[in-house]
């Protein structure tokens, strides 16, 4: 069986928007290398709408340049919208009707890890269904002072910690397990 990965930036107050705007002094190799161990273990790439919109304009110009870009346009997508339609650019699927129980058939195909950058919307659905397995932050050491935040209108949801690793600029990569609800 799939297993569905979320992995999110945030800052110490919890924010996760625009991470442009904070997270780029803190890419050394180090943090590159999870990233590109990350993507290369995924399968395929989960999305909502906005993080589908954002991520194709802004790596599919970057195709070519190097192999985390070309990783990232050549896996397949597949992404959750109510306002879009077929056919989608940048190697990328419609998920149609429920997208809970679309990700939760896709869990059941073959193959590794269907991974998702961001946390939205979308998130919250597969988290209420109980669909993923590992929630991954990469909390900076930044306060942004407002914005959007994780998670700001989930229920009481537990998780267990898997792993904590401090990265030599600051950023914390903290593993968690959701506790299943049933």
């Amino acid at each position: 069986m799939r297993k569905v990965i979320i992995s999110t930036m945030m800052t110490l107050d919890a924010v996760i928007e625009n991470p442009q705007n904070w997270s780029f002094d803190y890419a050394n190799e180090e943090f590159m290398q999870y990233a590109s161990e990350q993507l290369l273990a995924a399968d395929a790439l989960i999305m909502g709408r906005e993080t589908y919109q954002g991520f194709s304009e802004a790596w599919s110009s970057r195709a070519g340049s190097n192999a985390f870009a070309d990783r990232m346009n050549a896996l397949p997508k597949y992404v959750a919208s109510r306002t879009l339609s077929e056919p989608l650019s940048w190697n990328a699927s419609l998920l149609e009707g429920d997208a809970a129980s679309e990700i939760a058939r896709l869990k059941t195909q073959g193959g590794g890890i269907l991974l998702q950058y961001g946390c939205g919307e979308f998130t919250q659905t597969l988290l209420e269904h109980d669909l993923i397995d590992e929630l991954r932050l990469l909390v900076y050491p930044v306060v942004a002072g407002g914005g959007q935040r994780l998670f700001e209108k989930l229920n009481m949801t537990k998780f267990t910690l898997l792993s904590a690793t401090p990265l030599s600029t600051g950023v914390v990569v903290l593993h968690y397990q959701p506790v299943a609800k049933g």
